[in-house]
Parts: C-alpha cells; structure tokens; sequence
C-alpha cells in the first residue's frame, strides 16, 4: 500500500470521527456551561445536578443523531475500507 493512500484513509476516518463526534461533544459543552452558570449564579453546588442533565441531553442527542451517525460509518466502509480490503 502506498503511503499517501494510507495517510489519505487515515485522514478520511479521523474526519469521520470529528463528523461523528461533534453533535454529542458540543450538546455536552452547552449544557455543562449552562449548568455551570446556573450553580454559580444559586451557589448550588450539587454533584449530581452536573452529572444527571448532561447525561440525559447526550442521550437525546445520540438517540437522535444514531442514523447520521450510522449511515455515515457505513458509507464510510463501503466506499473506501472495503474497496481497499478486497482489493478493488
């Protein structure tokens, strides 16, 4: 294999992953800075009112976005890892 064809895969399947990544990482920044100014602004400082709402929008978040993500992952096997792997 040749060496730009590997490193232009590899690019390929990082830019994949950000694609992928990037609904669920930035609902989690959003709602950490929101729930971070709501205990600073009430001084409630509640381990578990950090934990249990961002967890819940990620879960939203995902559920929502699966089929991007799944189609995405697929089209991103069938047109370039799987071509490569058989040999086309």
């Amino acid at each position: 294999m040749q060496d730009a064809i590997f490193f232009d895969t590899l690019r390929q399947g990082l830019w994949i992953a950000v694609m992928i990544a990037a609904p669920l990482l930035s609902v989690a920044l959003i709602a950490g800075v929101a729930i971070g100014l709501f205990q600073a602004l009430t001084s409630v400082q509640e381990m578990t009112l950090t934990f249990v709402p961002k967890v819940g929008a990620m879960l939203i978040v995902f559920w929502v976005s699966m089929s991007f993500m799944s189609s995405t992952l697929v089209d991103f096997f069938r047109s370039t890892l799987v071509p490569m792997i058989a040999g086309f």
